[in-house]
């Protein structure tokens, strides 16, 4: 829709692990583009490099990253021809600072000193996140735990409650699917199948679907 986009995706493949986040910036705070991507590349490089993944350290960590965002967000200036009432709005706005969910995890293999694999996620608001075993969806596993008042702040870090956390050993070496969206793309939520990437295409595209209602981002992974 010709505007700046406010969700941020990355994964990352290191040998038999996988790391991943997606965050949803929250558009009605100031520059939610900006948190979503500072947030997921600080997740991405935390869940690379941290031994052991736990909710202390989580808290920990998103913490520090409010307390680098809110540094940056407060450097940021606007143009000499903004609008003066625009400018206030948006100066009360970076007072309050910039919000973003997120959703993010690593998948650990089995391997040769592993013999069984590990699944871990944590999540804070409404973006969608399901699991599948052979065709079985597991998503109630996961609990009825995905609001839009949880979420993370650049001058607070969590707020509305503490991450969530999902810890789980794989038993079997394949055969699990993991989906991750934004609740732009909640026409997926009823479906059950997997759906072809030319589909889920169909419905990022505005010309298509008549335009979503909020942006979109969408993360399947397989093994």
């Amino acid at each position: 829709m010709q505007d700046r986009g406010q969700d941020f995706m990355a994964f990352a493949l290191d040998g038999g692990v996988c790391s991943f986040v997606l965050c949803d910036g929250v558009g009605l705070s100031f520059r939610g583009d900006m948190a979503s991507k500072f947030l997921g590349r600080g997740l991405l490089s935390w869940l690379r490099s941290q031994g052991e993944l736990n909710r202390q350290n989580l808290e920990r960590k998103l913490v520090e990253l409010s307390a680098e965002a809110s540094q940056e967000s407060d450097a940021l200036t606007f143009d000499e021809d903004t609008p003066l009432l625009l400018k206030e709005v948006l100066q009360q706005k970076q007072q309050q600072g910039s919000e973003a969910m997120y959703i993010c995890g690593r998948i650990e293999l089995p391997g040769r000193f592993h013999r069984k694999g590990k699944l871990w996620l944590a999540w804070q608001g409404d973006s969608r996140l399901r699991m599948f075993q052979q065709h079985m969806e597991l998503t109630s596993q996961f609990g009825d735990r995905f609001h839009t008042s949880e979420r993370w702040s650049t001058r607070s870090g969590p707020i509305g409650g503490r991450p969530h956390i999902f810890e789980s050993r794989l038993d079997a070496l394949s055969g699990y699917r993991l989906l991750m969206y934004s609740d732009g793309l909640n026409d997926l939520d009823p479906i059950l199948e997997r759906v072809p990437d030319e589909q889920v295409q169909l419905l990022m595209d505005a010309v298509h679907t008549g335009g979503l209602e909020d942006d979109a981002s969408f993360l399947e992974i397989s093994w």
